[in-house]
């Protein structure tokens, strides 16, 4: 294998356009989003985009890590190495595939693969301390890649006392400001979160929060009505045969975390297989329809987001654009539509960068920033008391 030439951080930090790898590997654990672009201060081109999926086995495994009771200390080691490994193979690939060269690429992002997320914290000698672990080893991608590598974006911002999320509206910033329009960037992965810009906005100007769930209950009501065959509601097809169950619905909008004020994250750890599992039980026991069921979850992302709106923006957007996996969920964008009717919305894919692309983008993005020492933090979207620099360098 041809490895990279290696560059200086000095030549890194000069060069005004950098070729920068994004990789992403979100809340579904589906597999390794890879993105190319070239990016300097003032433009922005997605060159190159990819999803290397997971290895059935490996992503059964990578779950076991996200539960702290099959969590063992030897896996997080093991598949923090594992994840390094395939994250640089990647990369690897996607060049090969689309006849980019590697030394042509400068750097990489990578966001890794969150395990744990504990904004909230735990106590410890009379001090409460909050933490975050993504795994997906930076060393070993830098290695086999002879890139300098960026990762671990999100423990500087809680250090800072943030929550160390959402930390993609530094991109959506840099990327999808306007002059005239105010507008919301809606991603729907795992977890929906949102980024609001105002018309003409500096960075301090930004506000952004976890909206909820996005795809992550969608999914997993998936899987277990179809007993194993099915990830996810392809195009919303089954959502769109089904009906809202509402009170169902009215009891799920009842959640704590729908309710809290911004800043604020959310993950796995209340939307997870426990949720979705009570869930689905619960469901069953009132012997709801399979296709109901996936419907009230679908109807329960699309009403956490027009609620969060109408709770917490400042003001309503002009334009929403959508980005994430859920973009692709026929029927949950058409009851965003039904909800937001007098707002615009379109798709981050209008604006030349793919829906599924967005978030390896994002953290290409923030690598650009990090190596030009640039603060990529949005304190008004994690709450922490001051702009950092975020991420870790791995020199080639």
């Amino acid at each position: 294998m041809t490895i990279a030439k290696k560059q200086s951080l000095e030549k890194l930090i000069k060069k005004k356009m950098l070729r920068v790898v994004g990789l992403m590997s979100g809340t579904s654990a589906d597999g390794v989003d890879v993105a190319v672009i070239d990016i300097s201060d003032k433009s922005l081109e997605l060159i190159a985009f990819n999803t290397f999926a997971y290895p059935a086995k490996l992503r059964k495994e990578i779950f076991m890590l996200f539960q702290p009771q099959t969590a063992r200390l030897d896996n997080i080691c093991h598949y923090n190495f594992v994840l390094g490994d395939m994250f640089a193979e990647s990369v690897i690939k996607l060049c090969k595939i689309k006849n980019i060269s590697l030394d042509s690429i400068d750097l990489i992002g990578s966001h890794g693969q969150t395990i744990f997320h504990n904004p909230k914290g735990n106590r410890y000698a009379k001090k409460m301390v909050h933490s975050t672990l993504q795994i997906g080893e930076p060393s070993v991608i830098a290695q086999r890649t002879g890139i300098t590598t960026i990762a671990d974006f999100r423990p500087r911002d809680i250090a800072a006392g943030g929550q160390g999320a959402p930390l993609v509206p530094y991109a959506d910033y840099f990327f999808f400001r306007d002059t005239k329009r105010y507008r919301a960037i809606q991603n729907i992965g795992g977890i929906a979160n949102v980024t609001y810009l105002p018309a003409n906005c500096t960075i301090s100007d930004v506000f952004a929060f976890d909206t909820g769930p996005g795809n992550m209950i969608i999914d997993r009501l998936v899987n277990l009505i179809s007993n194993g065959k099915s990830k996810y509601d392809r195009g919303g097809r089954i959502a769109a045969h089904g009906n809202i169950n509402k009170s169902i619905l009215k009891e799920m909008l009842k959640h704590p975390f729908l309710h809290k004020r911004p800043p604020k994250t959310t993950g796995r750890e209340e939307f997870g297989l426990q949720y979705a599992d009570l869930l689905y039980n619960k469901m069953k026991k009132l012997s709801i329809p399979n296709e109901d069921m996936v419907t009230t979850a679908t109807a329960f992302t699309s009403e956490s987001i027009a609620k969060a709106y109408r709770r917490f923006l400042p003001s309503m957007p002009d334009e929403i654009i959508l980005c994430g996996g859920g973009s692709h969920n026929n029927t949950l964008v058409k009851m965003l539509k039904n909800r937001l009717c007098k707002t615009i919305i379109s798709f981050s894919d209008e604006f030349g960068i793919s829906s599924d692309a967005k978030e390896a983008v994002s953290f290409a993005i923030l690598a650009y920033a990090t190596i030009k020492g640039t603060v990529n933090n949005v304190p008004n979207a994690t709450g922490a008391y001051k702009a950092v620099i975020l991420g870790k360098i791995i020199p080639a």
